[in-house]
């Protein structure tokens, strides 16, 4: 694999996994109320908070999985799975459930300060499977420079989906309910297959599969 394919395959993977349209109606369910402005607030918030989590993950998930006693390879295969499962959600239109249900529960017990951190933040955007996905890149991306760029890929992520933000309500209106439901659904197969090559990757890795 060469280089731009390194690149384009972690980028894809970091976005489909954080899924700025299936994101941006539930960030308008959020923010109802809000003027534009402190939605673009929140929006700029809840995006920086998500890289610096993602971006330590990125750093030092390997260190962490090393002194846990826990090969890459292993977690390469469990992390595969779960994002697995997070692809099965999104075919079955199961994730955006759950997420709608996050935000509704937050916006009952938290101030609307907080919801650029929670739900926005963590869980919504800096979840298990963005996280997932960050810890098993960060080991393709060994070099110095390679993690430079791995941190370039989440900075650009996160800027289009605080870009998507700040225009949900234009893409919540443009793609409707089916438009949405048919988004997700491709975005889950190609996550599906993504996962499945996290898992073989694995695999490889731990029996030594030249």
């Amino acid at each position: 694999m060469n280089e731009i394919d390194h690149l384009t395959n972690a980028l894809t993977t970091i976005l489909v996994t954080i899924d700025p349209p299936g994101l941006a109606p539930i960030f308008l369910t959020l923010t109802n109320g809000l003027s534009r402005t402190d939605r673009r607030h929140v929006a700029r918030q809840g995006a920086l908070i998500a890289f610096g989590i993602l971006a330590t993950f990125a750093l030092f998930g390997n260190g962490i999985l090393g002194a846990l006693g826990i090969s890459i390879g292993a977690f390469r295969i469990a992390g595969g799975l779960l994002l697995f499962w997070i692809a099965f959600e999104m075919i079955f239109e199961k994730r955006n459930e759950r997420k709608e249900k996050t935000g509704e529960t937050a916006t009952t017990r938290d101030h609307i300060q907080n919801i650029a951190v929670f739900p926005l933040a963590l869980p919504l955007i800096a979840g298990p499977g963005a996280i997932s996905a960050t810890v098993l890149l960060s080991g393709t991306f060994a070099g110095t420079w390679q993690r430079v760029e791995l941190l370039l890929v989440l900075a650009f992520s996160l800027l289009i989906l605080y870009g998507a933000l700040v225009v949900a309500e234009r893409i919540d209106r443009f793609l409707g309910a089916t438009g949405r439901a048919i988004l997700t659904r491709l975005l889950g197969v190609l996550l599906a297959a993504l996962a499945v090559q996290f898992v073989v990757d694995g695999i490889r890795s731990v029996f030594l599969v030249p």
